[in-house]
Parts: structure tokens; sequence; C-alpha cells
């Protein structure tokens, strides 16, 4: 049972820590375009960016299972090309959780980009700078704290994922099974001093994390 447990925190913090990885530097790129670009395919964007925070996991968890499904055109695309099996695998929760975690690291990046000062990038261009020397050496230096914010949500947000993974995922010891869906299945058994050390340890490090992003909005961004 004890090695169910660390198997079981192993894969939820190895899916948040993966997610989270991909999700910053696409993040960047999004909250770069979507700050100083106002074309209208970009609202587009925004709006389906926002879309995981309105609907329910369920939802997109459902649309996502008929999208990789090989009994789908999509899904059997994936299968037939690239041999590879989105629907009940791990590669399939890591891109269920980058859709859903996406508006956690994309807003807040994107909200630094449009509260710097329009006179850093104007500058750093007068001296002869390029674009990609000004993004990565004059403007992302200057939003570091929201960055952290974005990769802090985005980690905390995956670790409480529930209603995707499990329509994705399924409840897969070792593949697919993650804390949150332990817990409900630890519940369903009445199992409840087991879920209730799932539950603790994940109460316990999603405190600590938050408490750092709110530090961080008080002290830093003025929140």
């Amino acid at each position: 049972m004890e090695s169910n447990f660390t198997e079981t925190m192993y894969l939820t913090f190895k899916v948040s820590l993966i997610t989270t990885f991909i999700l910053l530097p696409i993040g960047i790129i999004l909250g770069y375009l979507l700050a100083y670009y106002k074309k209208q395919i970009l609202l587009l964007i925004e709006v389906i960016i926002w879309m995981p925070l309105v609907l329910p996991p369920s939802v997109l968890g459902f649309y996502l299972l008929m999208a990789f499904s090989p009994n789908n055109a999509f899904g059997a695309w994936l299968l037939n090309t690239f041999d590879l099996k989105l629907v009940f695998s791990f590669e399939g929760i890591i891109i269920a959780s980058i859709i859903f975690s996406l508006p956690f690291m994309v807003n807040p990046i994107k909200d630094g980009f449009r509260n710097l000062s329009p006179s850093l990038k104007e500058a750093s261009y007068i001296l002869g700078k390029g674009r990609i020397y000004t993004i990565c050496f004059v403007l992302l230096p200057n939003i570091k704290s929201n960055i952290l914010l974005g990769i802090i949500t985005s980690f905390v947000h995956t670790i409480g994922e529930f209603g995707v993974i499990m329509m994705i995922g399924g409840n897969i010891q070792g593949e697919t099974r993650v804390a949150s869906i332990a817990i409900y299945d630890e519940v369903e058994s009445l199992n409840t001093k087991l879920a209730h050390q799932y539950s603790l340890t994940l109460f316990i490090i999603t405190f600590i994390l938050l408490f750092v992003i709110f530090y961080i909005n008080k002290k830093y961004l003025k929140i």
C-alpha cells in the first residue's frame, strides 16, 4: 500500500512538472503576442485560452477523449502515423493537462508584458537590439515575478486536476492514476485513511505554494 502511495505521488508531481515545463515557453510566446499585437485572430486565441477556466472539466475531457480516440479520425491518424495512443495513456494526460492549465501560465505572463513601460522595448530597439534579444534580455527579466506566478499556478492547478484526467486517462496504476484520482477511488472503497493521506499531502503542498503566490503578489506585483 505504501508503494502505491509513493508511486501515485511521484506520478502526480511528474505530470505537474512536465506540464509546467512545456507550458513555460508556450506561455511566454502567447503572452507576448497577446500583449503586443492586436490582430483579430489573437482575440479568438485568447477566447480559446480562457475556455478551460469556464468550461466544466468533464466537458473539455469528453471532447479530448473523442478527439484522441482511435475510433475517430484524429486519434486514428495519430495511431497509424506516429503509433501514438493518447487515450488512457501517460502522454494523453500530459497533453490534456497542458490544455487545461494553459490559462494559468499565459495570463500572468501576458499581464506582465502589458504592465511594462513601452519605453523599455523602444529603448532596446533604438540601441540596435533585435526582437529576440529585447524579449530575452530586456522584457523577460522585468516580469520574472509574473513568470514565477505562472509557473506556480500552473503547477498547483495541474496537481489538483481530476475531471479531465479521469476522462482521458482513467485510473491505471503507475501510468494515469494521479493523486486526485486516487483520493476519489479510495473514498469509493471506503478507505478513508489512505484518502486522508493523499488529501493531507496535497493540502500541505498546495498551501505552501499558494502562500508563495500571495507573497509574490503582495511584495512584487502589488495586487
